[in-house]
C-alpha cells in the first residue's frame, strides 16, 4: 500500500473529471431544510447514552482582509468589535448543546477554523477556551489533537504563547504561495519571513504538529515560480501539507471575481505543478496521504494509514473519525451517528436565531441503510486505497458483486485502464490511481447523476 504514486498523464487525462472530496458521504450537496435542531436534539441523546468521544469544530468567521481565490464562509471587516456579539451567541450555542451530552464524554479532538481564528483579541480567545472547558469535557493532559488555523499575518509570538497555554497542540498555517506576483493577484502578502517566524514559534513551544497549506493554479504561478515556493516549504519540514487544486469558480463565490481569468495557468501548467510537487515532495521523505494531503513517515496520519485506521470527516483526514463531530459556529457542521446537518451560513440569521434561544440547525440528512453502506466503501477506499469485500459483506450483510452489479462493468473499465486491480475479493488502487482515488469513489456514489458536475472541484 506504501508504494510511491505513479504519475501516468494518460490516465490522468480520461479520469479527471469535476466531484466530490467525500469529506462525508452523501455529500453537503444533499443537505435539505427538512433536518432541524429537533434532530440534532435527537442525535445529541443517542451520543450521550452510548458515552461516545467528541470532535469539536468552532468557526470564526472574521477575516481583516480578503483573499481573492478564497471559499470558505467569512466576514471581512477591519472592526474587530463585530466579533463580541458573535461571541456572546457562540457561547449560547455551546451552553445549550452542552446540556444535551454527557460530561463523561471527552473531547479528543477541538479545532478552531475559519475565517481567521486568531483575529479575536487575547481575551476573547481566553473566555472562549474557558467555555468550552466549563461547557465539555477537554483533556488537560495534551493528549487531545487540539488544533488552530493560522494566518501568520495575523499571529506572533505572543500568540502562539497564548495558543499553547490554552490547550492548543496543532496548527496549520495558510502560506498558498511565496511568489510576490501571485500574493499580489490574489491579495494575500504573506512573507516566508513571517511564516517562519510563527513555524518557530510552535516548535519551540512544542506544539506537536505543525501543517501548511499551499494551493495551486493560481494567477501568476508557473511551474518554475511554484517549485521554488515547494523547495522553501520543505525547507520549513511541516509534519503535514496540503496542496490544493484551485477552483476557479466566479459564479459561485464573489471574491473569485476580482481574479483576472486571462492570468490563471492552463491546465498542462497546472499537472505540471502537481507533477513536480509530488516529485519534490517524495524526495524530500513525504508520504501520499491522498487527496492532496502528505505527511511525513512519523506522522500519525501516515502511521494510521499504515495500520488501514485511517478514517475521513468533515475535517479531512483524522484519525478520530470514531467521534462525534459537533460543529460551533456559523455554516459549521456536526457528524453525530447518522445524522449530518449544518448552522446557518448566514450570520445575521445565526445570531438572531441564537438570540431567541434556538439553535442555527438550516438543513442536513440522516443517512439510510444505503448511505451506510456507500459511506463504507467510499471511507475505506479514500484512506486506505483498498477494500475488501467480506469486510463490507459481514457488516452490512450483503453480498457485495450482487450489490454493485450494475457497478461492475465501470470498475471492469477502470481495472483494464489500470486505474485500480479487481478481482472476487478486493479492489485496490494501483500506484497509477492514487490520484484519482476520487473517480473510483464516484463510481459508487448514488446520487452523483443527481447533482450538477459544476458544484464540483476537478480531481485534480
Amino acid at each position: 500500500m506504501l508504494d510511491a504514486i505513479r504519475w501516468d498523464t494518460d490516465l490522468i487525462r480520461r479520469y479527471d473529471l469535476a466531484g466530490p472530496r467525500y469529506t462525508s458521504y452523501p455529500t453537503a450537496v444533499q443537505f435539505h431544510s427538512q433536518v432541524g435542531s429537533f434532530d440534532l436534539f435527537h442525535a445529541l441523546r443517542d451520543s450521550r447514552k452510548a458515552l461516545r468521544p467528541l470532535s469539536l469544530y468552532v468557526h470564526v468567521p472574521f477575516c481583516a482582509n480578503i483573499c481573492y481565490y478564497c471559499a470558505c464562509n467569512k466576514v471581512i471587516t477591519k472592526d474587530r468589535g463585530r466579533a463580541l456579539p458573535y461571541l456572546q451567541r457562540l457561547e449560547q450555542e455551546i451552553q445549550l448543546i452542552a446540556c444535551h451530552l454527557d460530561p463523561a464524554q471527552k473531547v479528543e479532538q477541538l479545532h478552531f477554523g475559519g475565517g481567521t481564528p486568531t483575529f479575536l483579541s487575547h481575551d476573547e480567545l481566553r473566555q472562549l477556551m474557558a467555555q468550552l472547558r466549563k461547557s465539555f469535557n477537554l483533556l488537560d493532559d495534551d493528549s487531545g489533537d487540539y488544533g488552530i488555523e493560522i494566518d501568520p499575518r495575523e499571529a506572533d509570538w505572543s500568540t502562539m504563547g497564548l495558543l499553547r497555554e490554552l490547550g492548543f497542540n496543532r496548527v496549520s498555517i495558510g502560506l498558498q504561495d511565496l511568489d510576490p506576483a501571485v500574493q499580489r493577484a490574489v491579495n494575500r502578502l504573506q512573507s516566508l519571513e513571517e511564516t517562519r517566524a510563527v513555524i518557530d514559534a510552535a516548535r519551540t513551544l512544542q506544539f506537536r504538529s505543525i501543517n501548511i497549506d499551499l494551493i495551486y493554479g493560481l494567477p501568476r504561478q508557473t511551474p518554475e515560480n511554484f517549485a521554488r515556493t515547494v523547495d522553501e516549504v520543505i525547507n520549513l519540514q511541516p509534519d503535514r501539507l496540503s496542496v490544493f487544486n484551485y477552483a476557479h469558480l466566479p459564479e459561485r463565490f464573489m471574491p473569485q471575481r476580482r481574479i483576472n481569468s486571462d492570468e490563471l495557468p492552463t491546465p498542462a501548467q497546472k499537472l505540471q505543478m502537481l507533477q513536480r510537487t509530488i516529485e519534490q515532495l517524495t524526495a524530500a521523505g513525504y508520504r501520499y496521504i491522498g487527496m492532496d494531503h502528505f505527511a511525513l513517515p512519523d506522522d500519525e496520519l501516515a502511521i494510521a494509514q499504515e495500520e488501514s485506521t485511517l478514517q475521513r470527516n468533515f475535517q479531512g483526514y483524522t484519525t478520530h473519525g470514531h467521534c462525534d463531530l459537533i460543529g460551533l459556529g456559523v455554516s459549521a457542521i456536526s457528524q453525530i451517528g447518522d445524522l449530518y446537518c449544518q448552522n446557518t451560513s448566514d450570520i445575521a440569521q445565526y445570531q438572531n436565531t441564537l438570540t431567541t434561544g434556538q439553535l442555527a440547525t438550516s438543513r442536513g440528512l440522516v443517512c439510510n441503510a444505503d448511505d451506510r453502506l456507500r459511506r463504507a466503501v467510499i471511507q475505506q477506499l479514500i484512506c486506505t486505497f483498498s477494500l475488501e469485500f467480506v469486510e463490507i459483506e459481514q457488516a452490512f450483510n450483503i453480498d457485495f458483486r450482487g450489490y454493485f452489479g450494475q457497478l461492475w462493468p465501470q470498475l471492469l473499465t477502470m481495472a483494464d485502464d489500470g486505474l485500480i486491480s479487481l478481482d472476487n475479493e478486493r479492489i485496490t488502487v494501483l500506484p497509477a490511481g492514487r490520484l484519482l482515488v476520487r473517480s473510483v469513489c464516484m463510481v459508487f456514489d448514488a446520487y452523483l447523476q443527481q447533482t450538477h458536475q459544476q458544484r464540483f472541484s476537478r480531481v485534480i
